[in-house]
């Protein structure tokens, strides 16, 4: 079997169905090539616990002087976990979170409260009983890498700029850029749907929206691997969207590769209605998804950013990201 991406798999697996000889021409990278080629030779073991962790990244982003989510409470023990109402008496709105989450897993965010209770972006509503119920889960490792156990993050609750409110079902969209040696090589926007329950998982049913390196502008959509250009639940256009603050973002993006020293990374941001552009969180092991939401194999962007990285180990943070803009926008692709 050719060495596809473990996300297309399932539901998707058949629009990927080529030779690998078609899938070398795409330059598809699958997997185990992505651990092969970029990630393990790029990626010292000893600095995954600076992404691993998000207090470690947020605490390294804050000494860069990116913008982050306000950090409200850390969680650690159960006696605070039982308190955890008390804490969040004055925040209306908030997201708690897993400090060692991975995939979205063990994110709750809640909108604002209806009397005792909490509302979450879907409607529903959650007792003070269920949120420590979920944060002693968070302890108790059940959202954590390796299932070690973990403390919970309460954080500011991202408000979208209207840009991004109006393509997205009651979640808030994330951008994801995959970078190799400090050059973005690959942008996406994950928006939520309907049947995504609002998250912005693609997984669940969310959509990959691919975005222009150089422009900052929306240029295919996918949902569940199938190319579209509306929205399925709000019939809202999907292309063509300016990304609000598209160079600040790229510069919030090759500054993580520079505080992390990871070579191969996915950085996640948000844009906020008031404060822009917020670091979410970097990942050690972007998936691949991202692919089919360009409609471009990752292969044709990192192989030339290996050979750049190669004649030109020295460049700077703006040439990097002028490279990538030169090289990698629509009409460079």
């Amino acid at each position: 079997m050719p060495d596809v991406p473990q996300q297309v798999k399932g539901k998707w697996w058949h629009r990927w169905m080529r030779t690998p000889a078609e899938l070398r021409k795409l330059g598809v990278v699958g997997i185990n090539m992505r651990n092969a080629r970029f990630l393990l030779p790029n990626n010292p073991r000893a600095l995954y616990r600076l992404v691993d962790d998000k207090l470690q990244t947020k605490a390294l982003a804050e000494t860069e002087g990116l913008s982050v989510p306000e950090t409200y409470a850390i969680i650690r023990s159960p006696h605070e976990s039982a308190r955890i109402e008390e804490t969040l008496a004055k925040h209306a709105a908030f997201v708690i979170k897993p400090s060692r989450g991975s995939g979205g897993r063990g994110v709750l965010v809640i909108d604002g409260r209806e009397g005792k209770n909490y509302v979450k972006p879907s409607g529903s509503i959650l007792t003070g009983d269920e949120i420590r119920h979920h944060v002693s889960n968070i302890l108790a490792g059940l959202f954590s890498l390796g299932g070690q156990r973990d403390c919970a993050l309460v954080e500011y609750r991202v408000r979208p700029a209207n840009e991004m409110t109006e393509i997205s079902y009651q979640g808030a969209p994330d951008i994801r850029i995959v970078m190799l040696h400090g050059y973005p090589v690959m942008a996406m926007l994950r928006a939520a749907t309907l049947e995504s329950d609002g998250r912005a998982n693609l997984h669940q049913g969310a959509l990959g929206i691919g975005i222009d390196i150089d422009t900052g502008r929306t240029v295919r959509a996918v949902h569940h691997g199938k190319p579209v250009t509306r929205h399925p639940d709000l019939e809202i256009d999907l292309i063509g969207i300016q990304m609000p603050g598209w160079d600040k973002i790229l510069d919030i993006a090759v500054t993580c590769q520079e505080m992390t020293g990871l070579g191969y990374l996915g950085v996640d941001l948000m844009i906020d209605e008031t404060h822009g552009p917020l670091m979410i969180e970097v990942n050690a092991r972007p998936g691949l998804a991202i692919q089919m939401a360009n409609g471009v194999g990752l292969l044709r962007r990192l192989e030339p950013v290996a050979a750049q990285h190669q004649l030109h180990p020295g460049a700077g943070h703006s040439e990097k990201i002028e490279y990538s803009r030169k090289h990698f926008g629509a009409s460079g692709k």
